[in-house]
């Protein structure tokens, strides 16, 4: 039971990009808490956000205003590293391209300072080294979804804690992130292969003066032989 003292909790999910990977997760999140009785609205400006308990800014690329953050009681924010360290853009791509296949996420208190305030939550996305972009966002997603219906779980009762230890941040990834050297190998090269976006910002390698894209995908069966084939 997610009541809160009795009540119901209104609560409204911010993602600022109606086609982003995450809207899907966000549909699930609502759905998973209006199971519960309570009221959960999913909207894609931040001027729609009324007054409300719990307002939940997932995946957003733009820095929600203070005229919006003051309609919620609580703004949460979900953000896949161990902050302070990884503040900024991508991390989980940054750290997948580190070779980190444990990565922490953490689910805080939004301030106007980004990716600066007070910890409710962690939790950890587990890869083993083989998942691709799309799959590793799948994870993400759902982690995303568990702890936000945790805080909601414990609403009004959660500890938080300020964020302790040096900060380091991540610069936002862009295009030219995605070339491939032609000269180096797949393997030296398979992380880099493992967090582009097929259509958004897929691999490229420039050669002999022209320049190549490369879109990669994963065999439904493993370990395939070619005599299978």
């Amino acid at each position: 039971d997610i009541h809160y003292q009795g009540c119901l909790v209104n609560i409204y999910c911010l993602v600022d990009d109606s086609s982003s990977w995450i809207v899907p997760h966000a549909v699930t999140l609502c759905n998973k808490i209006t199971d519960k009785g309570h009221k959960a609205k999913l909207v894609f400006n931040q001027s729609d956000i009324s007054q409300c308990d719990v307002a939940f800014y997932l995946g957003c690329t733009s820095i929600v205003k203070r005229s919006a953050m003051d309609k919620a009681n609580s703004n949460i924010v979900v953000h896949p590293s161990d902050l302070p360290k990884g503040r900024g853009f991508s991390p989980i791509a940054w750290q997948v391209l580190e070779g980190k296949n444990i990565i922490t996420v953490t689910l805080f208190e939004a301030t106007e300072k980004v990716d600066n305030g007070d910890v409710y939550f962690r939790g950890t996305i587990n890869l083993d080294g083989t998942e691709l972009n799309n799959e590793i966002k799948e994870k993400q997603g759902g982690i995303t979804v568990d702890l936000c219906l945790k805080y909601i779980q414990n609403y009004g009762n959660c500890l938080r804690y300020k964020q302790e230890g040096d900060s380091t941040y991540y610069q936002r990834r862009t295009i030219s992130d995605s070339q491939i050297d032609p000269h180096k190998t797949i393997a030296d090269q398979f992380e880099l292969l493992r967090v582009v976006d097929n259509e958004r910002y897929p691999a490229f390698f420039r050669y002999r003066d022209s320049r190549y894209t490369i879109k990669i995908y994963k065999d439904k069966e493993k370990n395939v032989s070619e005599k299978e084939r």
